[in-house]
């Protein structure tokens, strides 16, 4: 079962809410209908699947606790052909939930109960966030990709090769390689990256950075005892590294 909230507006955007709480699903697909969202409401994972392969959505809002299908399967084959923004809900706010929840994919995360409003807001952040805006200036459209030892960064187009073969990145993924990339002699702390990738406004647990980092590592395949892309400055943050 699933159905659509349309706005009088032609939406600009479109959202997937997934929940089995019908009462809860259909409060968070009202306030995103106010937002001018085209949205989609799926109860089970399999549904959720389905619509996203219909609609493409630019953003999904998954619950953790699903029946059958949890959230964390949906997310992990979400990521198998989509790359829209996901923000999880859990009803259990443990730091196990939250890196298993992100480590499949997932951007964002807020425990029940949660303001709607709130909800809103991080969805918001993340479409405005500046897009590797740290990089920009260092790399129009027309200057070659960045290149770290066998690490290729193509911030235009969004495409990053080791040595030669092609990664596949999530959207928040690529923008914290983009951004350590274009100031490779800087060190950021775990604030400014927050700021960089999802803007001033996010608040939230900083150690989020950590599990992005972590997964992008492990695709990169940098080990824990030897990263050669992304390199930790033990009390500060992380810096790009030579990639060799």
């Amino acid at each position: 079962m699933s159905h659509r909230y349309t706005g009088e507006a032609r939406p600009a955007l479109r959202a997937l809410v997934v929940d089995d709480e019908a009462a809860l699903a259909d409060v968070v697909a009202s306030y995103l209908d106010r937002e001018n969202f085209e949205v989609t409401v799926a109860h089970t994972g399999t549904d959720a699947l389905e619509l996203a392969r219909e609609i493409d959505p630019e953003v999904v809002v998954l619950d953790l606790g699903l029946p059958g299908l949890d959230g964390i399967e949906v997310c992990r084959r979400l990521r198998l052909f989509s790359d829209a923004y996901v923000v999880m809900l859990t009803a259990r706010d443990t730091e196990m939930d939250t890196v298993v929840g992100l480590s499949v994919g997932a951007d964002d995360y807020l425990t029940k109960p949660f303001s709607p409003r709130e909800l809103v807001a991080r969805i918001r952040a993340m479409l405005r966030r500046p897009r590797s805006a740290t990089v920009e200036p260092r790399q129009p459209a027309e200057s070659p990709p960045l290149e770290f030892g066998d690490l290729c960064v193509d911030v235009a187009g969004r495409e990053v090769r080791v040595g030669g073969r092609p990664v596949s990145l999530t959207r928040t993924e690529f923008d914290v390689l983009a951004t350590l990339a274009g100031r490779p002699g800087l060190v950021f702390s775990r604030r400014q990256l927050l700021d960089a990738v999802w803007g001033d406004s996010w608040t939230g647990n900083e150690q989020l950075i950590d599990v992005h980092v972590g997964h992008l590592r492990r695709k990169l395949g940098d080990s824990p005892a030897h990263a050669r892309h992304v390199l930790t400055v033990r009390g500060v943050g992380y810096r790009m590294g030579p990639g060799r």
